[in-house]
Formats: C-alpha cells, structure tokens, sequence
C-alpha cells in the first residue's frame, strides 16, 4: 500500500485527483490522509467525492472513507474498464477538474470509455472546459492520448447545470518534448441568460489588449439559454491559455481583460507551456517516461504534482533554470 499525505505542499484536491487516477493505472492500494488539511473547510468537497466515486467505477476499486468533509480514504482498484456512464456532481462543481482525476486512468482502459458529465464548465478555480479541450487535450494529443470533448451546455457558480461529454480511448502515451509554437490567439466568450452585449464586450476587450501587444487575434462569440445563468471567456495561443469566468456586478470589460493579461504574461514569457499545463502535464509524462517542457515558474501545484507522480512510477523529474524560464524533464536514466 501506497501511503501519500493529502497536506503534503500545495495541500489541496489535486493531490487527491492525482493518487486516485495513478493508483488505478498501477493497481496499487492507496491511503491518503490529511486531505485538504489546512483548508478553511478541510476534507473532501462534492466535486472530489464525484471523482473518486467515478474513478472507482470504471475501475471496480473498494474504497472507504468515501463521505463528505472526510480526511482520509483508501482505494484499492482492480481492471480499469471502459464503457459509458452519466455523472452528475450535483453542484457547480467543475466537470474539468473531475475529467483531470479519470483522464491518465482512461487511456489504459480495456475499451473506449464515454462518460457524461452534468455540474460547472466555466467555474472560479479551475479550468474552463474550453482550456480543457483547446490547450489540455491539445498537448496531451502530442502524446498519444485520443479524446474528444464536447460541451452540451454551459453551468456556472451556483446552479451549475452544464453537461459535457467525453470520449476516451485506449492510449499509448509516449514522451513528447514541448516547444513553444507561434499561431494567433483564438478564443471563445460566452454568456447565458445575459445579453449578447455581455459577451461581445469580453471579446472585445480582450482582443484590444491582445492586437496592441502586436499579436493576430480571434475570439468567437456564443450566447444562449441554458439552465444557469453567467458569463466567461477563455483564450489560446498553441499550448499557452488563460480563461475568467464571469462574476455579478463585475463589468464584462474587466472579465476579458483579465484573460488577456493572463494569457499576454504567459506569451511575453516564451515558455512552452503555460503554469496550469505544466501542472497538468506531469502524470501523463510520468506514465510515459520521457518528455520535457518549459514554463515561466514552477508552482506550488506543479511541484506537488511531481512529489505525488515519483511516489508511484519509477521516474525522476529534473527541474533545472534555463535562462529566465524553468525546464521540467523526465529522467529517462532510471
């Protein structure tokens, strides 16, 4: 049995997401504890019970201690199999940050998985479902892994309500060595039960700042009816990308600014891939064995994410300064 402390660095449900989907890939037993430990509220939320609960679904695992707020669980998996399922969180809680707990697990499913998901697509906190699918499954394509995305309907903070669904098939993931690319940034600012104007404004806004900093830019505009009510944008340039959601009493303006300062840091910086990639990227290159990328820092999340992939794969991960950048490489030696 694998033992990982759920407060080790960045502390949080990422640790929890990672352990769950690599111990399903490995069939290793797994006891975490002192989850979310230092959290305002401690333990597991709605959106990490749903994850766990769906990752041992498709994996026939035994798990305990699977309840609301608890501190600590088990999960002990068997074959990961495929197949298709309908999952609703019941919250706003984020359908991508669930998607990130089964996605390593999926690609080394017997057959192709197909899961529906209802709950947040454009929530605080996490990736937007349009960085998921635009920027996330853009470099993990690069490794071998075959998915679709699609999203059926936008849910915001608090209803939720969104639904997406998601084809997974059997994968073999190989290391890929990320280089920055140059493209003109695209994007997509959406609203619900709102104005067309509200997300008119997003594009615009975030399209000025992107044209003045010298870069082409796209954004597609989308408004329409869905069962929640909000707003928000997300932007990509190749493996680079930011996304707001809305907020009330926020100005549309200041939402897609937002997005643009986000996404321009990232560019100016010449890194490959921007920090929440770099994060999301580590247990795929840990399951591959190869692979490197730069980013402009090294979170804390990034770090954590690294801690939790060495507990259970047989790699190293180097982190070595390159110029103002940071590289992050896979140490295929071991």
């Amino acid at each position: 049995m694998i033992e990982i402390d759920g407060s080790y660095g960045e502390g949080g449900g990422q640790i929890v997401r990672t352990a769950v989907a690599l111990s399903a890939v490995t069939g290793e037993e797994i006891r975490v504890t002192n989850i979310r430990k230092n959290r305002p509220e401690p333990g597991l939320k709605a959106q990490h019970l749903k994850a766990i609960q769906t990752a041992a679904l498709i994996c026939d695992a035994d798990v305990t201690g699977l309840s609301l707020h608890s501190t600590g669980i088990s999960f002990s998996p068997e074959e990961i199999r495929g197949g298709k399922h309908e999952i609703d969180i019941g919250t706003a809680g984020s359908i991508s940050l669930l998607l990130q707990c089964l996605m390593p697990a999926a690609a080394h499913a017997r057959d192709e998985l197909e899961l529906t998901i209802r709950g947040g697509t454009d929530v605080a906190w996490s990736p937007s479902i349009d960085y998921l699918r635009n920027v996330t499954n853009s470099a993990l394509s690069k490794m071998g892994y075959d998915c679709e995305i699609e999203t059926l309907a936008r849910g915001y903070y608090p209803k939720g309500g969104g639904r997406v669904r998601a084809r997974i098939r059997p994968s073999e993931l190989k290391g890929y060595d990320f280089t920055m690319e140059k493209c003109q940034v695209s994007g997509i600012s959406h609203c619900s039960n709102l104005p067309e104007n509200v997300a008119k404004r997003q594009a615009y806004s975030a399209a000025e700042l992107v044209k003045a900093a010298g870069f082409g830019c796209h954004i597609d505009t989308e408004c329409a009816q869905h069962f929640s009510t909000g707003s928000g944008i997300t932007l990509w340039c190749g493996l680079l990308g930011s996304s707001a959601p809305g907020k009330r009493g926020l100005p549309a303006e200041k939402v897609g600014r937002s997005a643009a300062v986000e996404l321009l840091t990232e560019l100016g910086s010449g890194a490959s891939v921007d920090m929440h990639l770099a994060d999301q990227l580590i247990p795929y290159m840990g399951l591959s064995g190869g692979g490197s990328y730069t980013v402009r820092e090294l979170s804390q999340h990034t770090r954590t994410n690294i801690w939790v992939t060495e507990q259970f794969l047989d790699v190293v991960f180097n982190i070595q300064k390159r110029g103002k950048l940071v590289e992050v490489s896979v140490d295929q030696s071991v």
